[in-house]
Parts: structure tokens; sequence; C-alpha cells
């Protein structure tokens, strides 16, 4: 207040002497709710006006200035008896109207406040405090319910108690089972319990945070009890039935505050009020921003993970059940903890929520022993502000918690998440997603790939500045504005169909296919589609060979651009014995000139700026069997690649076998002879020797010096090399030393097949290549006659993929992706 008794607010105030009894203010561009997002208040009167000693609050000032407006424009029109008349009533009407305000105004506004977990907590406690701060204006009143009150889940009321807050009202409100059966019960039991507490409370506002079945019961009670609410972090896109619930009380309520602008478009377009929806930011992000500035950060760590472990040299793992995918996101928890302990790091690992499949989550962690190892930690807990210090300081954070795709960004840490829990949900360039978290190998490369680094802090979700915009927010809120939400539905129009020139881009893969005679560079989409190929001769010297691979790279990116695909990354398939986790081509075939002990990664990684993925061509031809071909959801199976040379690759348990030295699935040099020919390998009798294409070249080169090759229909001009084709069309028109050689290469290929089968017995055996359609039969004679009862109904298929190498190299990449949103 000024010395002469007026306001003294904030903003361009202009003031007079009375203006007919009428004493308000007028704030000209003053923003209310301290967001940029609003429209201003402001005056719309012919001169400057002033306020009463006793107007001290915003809410109430913006009741004045409308009562104010409302009388002005009527004087105005006052030409005749009705216009005075009507000008008196509507004076009146705002007369009383101002009254009940400065009534109410005089009370603080009744805010609830309910959490139902240690996550929702840690969004909703800075709100509390801010209230707590402001008690001349909020009365605070805390409902406690859901998992808080669980001991399996570290009885977090507590946490609350321990920052000073009186929780009003205690709901045991979790029927156990964690089956979706137990998560509905929940519900039910939640909303049988929650209106006697809502009507004692009577408040004028609840706060609802998330996306989690509880919020859903508190907004549905609330909602059914005409109670106003503020919904927080709706909008937002992610995986599992938490989706279809955040949009579910996004409906119910009638106020938002969302982190996100994406999240704001995502409101509206659901036909929400664009007046009632504020971009604040996560209420966590005013925390975290300056929380790695604590100085004992060293003595948390030490203090949950032991003495000996320094900063970034340790792992955070929190991991949560997709509701709606219960089997395999167990599965991927259990790949998770398989390759923690390989990763030999120490480990935090927290417990899994309470949704349904939690418990079976907690066996497999039990029945690894991890509460027992000595690189674990396992607890069910960790306050907040300890939780972030341990996140901050991590060399890693994995699994699929939104904390990892929203607060570890505010610190730069590396993240990776597992699974489809947190798809769409946008996320920094800190995160790597791997997409399907199926093997053991793929969660173990991301730790290799990710542990360590060190990200840009980002600040997609805050800036540190919510809880302010909140509490101005819940301010401004018009009381005596009608409950029942509007909806603001967009035109629709008339046509039923549109032509759309661009679409959502198309995520994709740079594929490269180093071969004897080619080199190949692809762009392939998520589904497996050749967009674009390109082909050269691949050069004989290193140099010109990285030199080429750029310069076709580089083009194929340029036209990715205009074909609509975003390039996630560059997957590289080679022959030779290959490191794929350093990216080295330890051995090269000797098709292939200068091209041992090569690093490929870092060369193309460096020019390109994409990760690159490096593999053997067997492999690659597995790799792409498995996500686009005969081995999608099979769990063990054997690919073998029949052309120039014999190679493969071997699929167990849905991981690929690379063996202790790179050297599995070196399918082709499985001896089947003792006495047989000599092999490029330098051995003899090995399947390469027999049933390649360079052998069939060889005995079909034998057969027309000895002029036994050539018979009715097959002619070879004097420039014209004989080859494989020659030989097996001789087989064809009845030339029976052809035959022969064929025979003798399917029964050698066959035999191979059934020590494979013997071995490792896989329940699918895939022939690619271009000899495939020619030794499928044989194969097959062979294991029915050389294999073992049990092996022989073992499924023998030629392959439909027409580039399985590309395919394998783009598998590499498109498991993978470290754009932010996928």
């Amino acid at each position: 207040m000024t010395s002469d008794g007026k306001s003294e607010l904030p903003g361009d105030v202009q003031s007079s002497s009375g203006h007919e009894g009428l004493d308000v203010i007028g704030i000209v561009g003053q923003n209310y709710r301290g967001a940029t997002e609003f429209e201003c208040i402001q005056v719309d009167a012919a001169e400057p006006i002033i306020a009463p000693p006793s107007v001290t609050n915003t809410r109430l000032i913006v009741r004045y200035i409308r009562f104010y407006n409302t009388c002005y424009h009527a004087r105005e029109c006052t030409t005749d008896n009705r216009v005075n008349e009507l000008y008196y009533l509507r004076t009146q009407k705002a007369q009383q109207k101002m009254e009940r305000s400065e009534k109410r105004l005089t009370e603080r506004l009744r805010v609830c406040v309910a959490t139902c977990n240690r996550a929702d907590y840690s969004k909703l406690a800075p709100i509390m405090f801010g209230i707590k701060s402001q008690a001349e204006i909020f009365d605070l009143e805390v409902v406690v319910l859901g998992s808080h009150l669980i001991d399996d889940y570290g009885n977090t009321f507590r946490m609350i108690e321990q920052d000073e807050f009186d929780i009003g009202s205690k709901l045991h409100t979790i029927v156990r089972g964690e089956d979706e059966a137990a998560m509905v019960e929940s519900v039910g039991l939640a909303l049988v319990k929650l209106p006697d507490v809502l009507q004692r409370l009577a408040p004028d506002i609840l706060l609802v945070h998330g996306d989690r079945f509880d919020a859903l019961a508190l907004a549905t009670a609330a909602a059914l009890m005409n109670i106003r609410i503020l919904h927080l972090e709706g909008g937002e896109v992610s995986g599992t039935i938490d989706d279809s619930i955040r949009h579910a009380i996004s409906k119910l309520a009638h106020y938002h505050a969302v982190c996100t602008r994406s999240a704001e478009r995502h409101l509206i377009s659901m036909c929400e009020d664009h007046s009632r929806i504020l971009l604040a930011g996560c209420p966590s992000y005013d925390k975290l921003l300056s929380a790695h500035q604590r100085d004992d950060y060293t003595d948390i760590i030490k203090s949950w993970l032991g003495d000996d472990v320094k900063e970034q040299d340790y792992i955070v793992a929190l991991q949560h059940p997709v509701t709606t995918d219960i089997k395999n996101s167990i599965k991927i928890y259990e790949l998770m903890l398989d390759a923690l302990i390989s990763f030999n790091k120490r480990t935090l690992v927290l417990f899994p929520n309470i949704d349904a499949g939690s418990k079976e989550m907690v066996r497999v962690m039990r029945r690894k022993g991890i509460e027992q190892h000595p690189n674990f930690r396992a607890v069910k807990h960790v306050p907040f502000d300890q939780f972030i210090q341990l996140v901050a300081h991590a060399g890693c954070m994995i699994g699929n918690s939104s904390c990892g795709v929203r607060e570890a960004g505010a610190f730069g840490t590396p993240v990776i998440n597992l699974g489809t829990r947190q798809t769409g949900r946008e996320t920094g360039e800190n995160v790597l997603h791997v997409r399907d978290a199926d093997t053991h190998n793929k969660i173990y490369h991301a730790l290799e790939l990710q542990f360590g680094k060190r990200y840009p802090c980002s600040k997609i979700y805050g800036d540190g500045n919510a809880v302010q915009r909140i509490l101005k927010f819940m301010q401004s809120i018009d009381l005596s504005e009608p409950l029942q939400k509007k909806f603001c539905f967009p035109p629709v129009k008339e046509c039923i169909s549109q032509d759309i020139d661009h679409i959502l881009e198309t995520q994709s893969a740079l594929a490269v296919d180093l071969g004897g005679t080619n080199l190949r560079v692809a762009i392939v989409s998520m589904k497996g589609k050749v967009v674009k190929k390109y082909i050269q001769l691949n050069p004989k010297t290193f140099e010109e060979r990285i030199e080429l691979i750029l310069t076709m790279c580089k083009q194929a990116m340029a036209d990715a651009v205009h074909l609509n695909c975003r390039i996630l990354g560059v997957g590289v398939s080679t022959g030779g014995r290959v490191n794929p986790q350093d990216g080295i081509v330890l051995h090269s075939t000797k098709l292939i000139n200068e091209w041992s002990s090569v690093d490929i990664r870092t060369p193309l990684s460096s020019a390109l700026h994409l990760p690159v993925w490096v593999d053997n061509d067997g492999n690659c031809a597995a790799l792409a069997e498995r996500k686009f071909g005969h081995g999608k959801g099979v769990e063990n199976f054997v690919t073998i690649i029949t052309g120039t040379g014999i190679g493969g690759g071997i699929i167990q348990h849905n991981e690929l076998i690379h063996g202790n030295t790179f050297c599995a699935a070196e399918l082709g040099h499985i001896v089947v002879s003792l006495e047989g020919p000599e092999c490029m390998c330098g051995s003899h009798g090995c399947i390469e020797a027999y049933s390649s294409g360079l052998a069939l070249q060889r005995e079909a080169k034998r057969l027309h010096d000895e002029d036994l090759l050539l018979v009715e229909g097959i002619t070879v001009n004097n420039k014209e090399q004989v080859n494989a084709i020659h030989l097996i069309n001789a087989a064809h028109l009845g030339n029976s030393k052809a035959e022969s050689v064929l025979h003798t290469a399917g029964t050698a290929l066959g035999l191979g097949i059934v020590n494979i089968l013997h071995m490792i017995n896989p329940s699918l055996v895939i022939l690619s290549g271009v000899l495939a359609a020619h030794y499928e039969n044989p194969v097959r004679q062979v294991i029915s006659q050389r294999a073992l009862l049990s092996a022989q109904g073992t499924k023998v298929m030629v392959s439909e993929l027409e580039d399985p190498a590309l395919l394998g190299a783009a598998s590499m990449v498109l498991d993978y992706t470290t754009r932010r949103t996928y």
C-alpha cells in the first residue's frame, strides 16, 4: 500500500481521482499468470482509474476491472429510458457479483493436493512448499493414498511427514495382487473411500498429477462431486495404459498445467480450452536445475553404493512393468539384469512400482540373487533429493522410468531407455532408445555406448520457474465461473480424403554392403523397404574404398531429405571376421583387398556424424531374417548364405552368436570330408570347397576343359567365362557329370547342416543367397537320411528377402535410435 492508501501493484499503473463514485484500478500490459503464453487483461476505459484501499488481491482487481468495463460501456449508451434501465440493471448485477467475489476473496483458496506414490510426490512437493509459503492466500490440505502406505514400497508417506506437511487423510486404497484385476479393484476401492474425504474437505481446487490409476480415481470422484480439478503434466504421450489414463484425466480436469509446448498442442487438439491451459514446465525441474551444485553428493553416493564407488562409475537401474505387455516387460527386465551382471559395474536397483507385473519382476530379481550380489544394491525407496543426486552423478541410468527420459536430462546423464513404456515421450540427446530390447547383447552394447558419457543439460521439460507460474495460475481461477467444461471443437472439413504431400518423416537407416565385386549403399525404412539403392564397383585400395563409401553415404543422406526419410545411423555388412563391439574388420576374405585390421566405425561416424554399426555379412543375413524374414518371432534358427562363398549366422535365444574371437557361424568352414578339395581358408574338405559358387565354377571349368560340360541347349562363347550357372543349366538339361557335381555339393551342404542340428538344435534353417533354391531339396533329403530322429523335423526354408546383407545392416541401426522421439 502507498502512503495515500492506494494499492501498489506491479505493471504499468495509471491513476486519477474518483470517477462517478467508482474506485477501481487499471493495469496495462500486466500478465497475471506470470507466463508469456497468456494474453494480458487490460482496461478499455477512456481514462485511468483508482482502486480502493481494501483492494489488495490480484483476483479481486480483475473483478473490479470487469465491473468497471460493464458500467462504462452501459453508461455510454444512455440515450433513452430503455438503455438507462439496462445500465442500472447491469450495474446492480455487477455490484452484487463484485460483493460476492470480495467476500469470497477475503477467504483463503482451499487447495487439496492428493499424492499416490513416490513419483508423483516428487512433482507435487515443490508446489506444496510454494502453497505453504503463501499461507495468507492458500489453505493446503494433503491427502495420501495408494502405494505411499504400503511397507513393500517403502512407506513413503513418512517422507511427506518429514517435509513437515500435515497429512489430513490417509486412505488405504491398494488391493494387493499386482495384476490387472487388482488395479481395477484398487480404483473401485478408492472411489468408495474418496467421497467422504472430499466432502469433508470441500476444496476449491484439487491438484491431480500424471497418469496413475490412483489419479484416475481421484479425478473421477472430484468431477462427479463438482470440485475443480487442476491436472499436472497432461497432454504428454508415452506407452502402455498410462496414455489412456492420462488423457481420461485431462478430459475430467477443468484446468491444466503442462510441461512442454507439444503437450499444450496435444490438449488443444483434444478440444481443451486454450485459456485454461498453462505452459508451466515440470515442477521438479525447479529443484533439479540447481541440484547438481550440492556439496555432499559424494557422501550420498557412498551411503547408497559403498565407500569404494566413485562419481560416474556406477549405474542407476529403474524398470517398471508394462501393463499392456506384462510378459515381454518381465523378459526385458530379466535381460537387463543379465546385462548389468555381465557389465560388472556397481548398480543401484530400485524396486518397480505397484503396477500389474511388479510381483513377477521382484521374483526375477530375487531368483538372480540381486539383493545378495556384491555389485548390486537393491532398494525400495530413495528420498527424492538424494535420488536426484545419484542420477546426476551416475555413469548411466537404465530402465523405462519417466525419470530417465525427463529428469535425467537436467544433468546430461546418459540414459538407456528399454522397451515401449516411454514411446513417443520427448527426450534429450542423452537418451538412447533400445527399441526391441529382446537380447542380452543389445542391452550390453547399449551400456558400452552410453556408460561414462556426458551430455549437455536439457531443458525440454522446464526452466526452473514452474511453481511460481502454477501458483499465480491458481490465483487467477475465477470460482464464480460456471463449473461445466466447455470443449473447443475444431472445424471439420467436409471432404472425405485429402492429398498430403508431406507426412511424418520415415525413420530409416543407411545400409552399406561390401562385397567382393560391388559396393552397395541403400536407404532402408523401418519396415524393411529399400527406398533407394546405390551400386558402384568395390575399389581395390583401402583409401579409395573409404572415400567411395563416404561419397555414396553423403549422396544418400542428401536424397533422404527429399525422400522424407530421417537417417538414424549407418549399418555396415562386410565379408571376413568382424569385431562388432569396436567396429573393426579383424581379418577379411581374399576377395576384398587391404581390408584386414581396419577400423570402419571411426572414419564413417566422424564424417557423417551418425552412429555406426558393423558386422559380418553372414551375421547380417541372420539379423535380416530375424527382423524382416522367416526368423521373425523364432527364438532359435540358423541362416546359411550360399553365394560366392558359404557363410551364415546363428540366432540362439533371440541373440546373435559371435563367439569368443568373433568367428562363430563360419559355417562354410565346417569340414565334411578328411580328403576333400582344398578350401580358400587353407584347409581341405570344407563345405565351401564343395558348395560355394567358386567351387561350382571350378568344377564347371574342369568339365569344360575335358569337353564334358556342354550339352544340347548350352553354348559358351570364347569371350565368356564358364561359371556356376553353366553347370546348373547343364545339370537341368540331363548332363550326368554336372548332376553328380551338384549332388555332391548339395550333400556336403546337407551334412554340414546336420552337424549344426546336432550341435545347437535350432527349430529352423533358412537358406539364403543365389544358390539357395537349388540346394533346398538336397539338404532336406540329407537331413531325413543322416540326422537323428529328434532333429529330422527341423524346418528348412528358402529366404524371401532380396537383399539380406543390406537389410541386416539396416536392422542393426533400426533396433537403436538416438533421436528425441520415436
